[in-house]
């Protein structure tokens, strides 16, 4: 079954596909980010993900927390570079009781003061946690070193100094220029009609005043490749290799979804994967990833090697990128590339959580949740010139950004 749509009056849209399953999922995404930030307010974003938790006008903070946890549910968040998502999981019969907390916690959270100031002390813990973690924090700087200057260029949890300074009415600002009702999705997964998911969304979503979006987001500026080694008292040298890439609504992303599956996807037998860590035993982990966002796109090749190795290390990533760029793949090695694509797909849009989401950012980006069988079909057609022609356009030497912690 597809998903059935609907839109509130207050703009808020529905996606809801009904399954044969005892188990059910229900999300809210903003099209709100850390991108929507203000010079004074990174790391804003997330900490409103954390104190949104923290208490409604009929809630306080351990009411919120059991609310799902006692019938064996689960309440969960997460904040990226332009989306923040509250998202639940729990038994179908608990739908009324999931919709509800969502909405309450979403429209109804009161911030107090003094469970601010606790969760910044969470939250510095999470900073620090991040610092001590290389392999993470590695992307970051890159992050910052292809975007200079602006907010999508800046970590997710901001800094310890900036996140003192929040107040209960920082929060409240923010959430009034950004959370607009023109900007949410609704999205769930389950056995239940979708009638009953209409009138539930109308009782707890329905009398939310309208609160349109009137801003545009800072545009993306110029990318100019960078070089950069950074020193870190770390027992191996860590590197990105990476550069900007295809957008949301550029036509090329599904094909570059492939390139990066070539290169360095979840598969043993990536292209890196064989040469860095098979054939030359220099990297326990080399990976490559690409994600679009609504008005730029980054791709990123990542490892972790003994500083002695680092360059050779970069020495065949390079080789593996003019490969790619220089030679044309095969009728069947290109169909294998395909299928195992087409394979990774089908195999996630079988989670339900995974699905549901994706699906309430399909609607905010597209205004329509994605069609399964229209992405294979378009994986299907790509064809070894295409491949070869968009590895020259984006992963050309000219283009590329190195970081390197060593």
């Amino acid at each position: 079954m597809e998903f059935e749509l609907y839109t509130l009056q207050n703009g808020v849209r529905l996606a809801h596909k009904r399954t044969d399953s005892p188990v059910a999922y229900c999300c809210i995404m903003v099209n709100t980010g850390t991108r929507d930030e203000f010079d004074q307010e990174h790391g804003l974003a997330h900490f409103i993900e954390h104190v949104i938790f923290k208490g409604t006008k009929k809630r306080k903070a351990f009411h919120i927390m059991s609310r799902m946890e006692d019938v064996g549910g689960d309440l969960n968040a997460y904040t990226s570079k332009e989306e923040t998502v509250i998202h639940a999981t729990f038994l179908k019969q608990d739908f009324a009781r999931a919709i509800e907390l969502l909405a309450d916690i979403m429209f109804h959270s009161t911030f107090p003061e003094k469970e601010l100031k606790r969760e910044k002390e969470v939250i510095i813990d999470e900073i620090n946690s991040y610092h001590d973690s290389p392999s993470e924090l590695i992307f970051d700087d890159f992050e910052e070193l292809i975007y200079p200057n602006h907010p999508f260029g800046r970590n997710i949890l901001g800094t310890k100094k900036q996140l003192g300074k929040f107040t209960r009415k920082h929060i409240v600002d923010f959430m009034g220029r950004t959370y607009n009702t023109d900007e949410m999705v609704f999205c769930s997964i389950g056995n239940i009609p979708f009638n009953r998911i209409v009138k539930l969304a109308e009782k707890h979503f329905g009398g939310i005043h309208p609160n349109t979006r009137n801003y545009q987001r800072l545009p993306i500026t110029e990318y100019l490749p960078q070089r950069k080694t950074v020193k870190k008292s770390t027992y191996q040298s860590h590197c990105i290799v990476g550069t900007t890439a295809y957008d949301l609504h550029n036509p090329n992303r599904i094909a570059m979804h492939l390139v990066n599956n070539i290169l360095g996807g979840p598969g043993m037998n990536s292209r890196l994967n064989l040469a860095l860590r098979e054939r030359h035993g220099l990297a326990y982990n080399v990976e490559s990833s690409y994600t679009p966002y609504s008005d730029t796109g980054i791709f990123t090749i990542y490892f972790g090697t003994d500083k002695a190795d680092t360059d050779k290390a970069i020495e065949l990533i390079l080789q593996e990128l003019d490969g790619l760029r220089n030679k044309r793949m095969g009728v069947l090695q290109l169909s294998k590339a395909k299928k195992q694509l087409i394979g990774q797909l089908a195999i996630g849009a079988e989670s339900g959580e995974n699905l549901m989401i994706s699906t309430a950012k399909s609607i905010l980006v597209y205004e329509r949740p994605d069609n399964m069988q229209n992405v294979f079909k378009r994986i299907e057609e790509i064809t070894s010139m295409e491949v070869m022609e968009i590895a020259n356009e984006i992963l050309s030497s000219n283009r590329l950004s190195m970081l390197i912690y060593k």
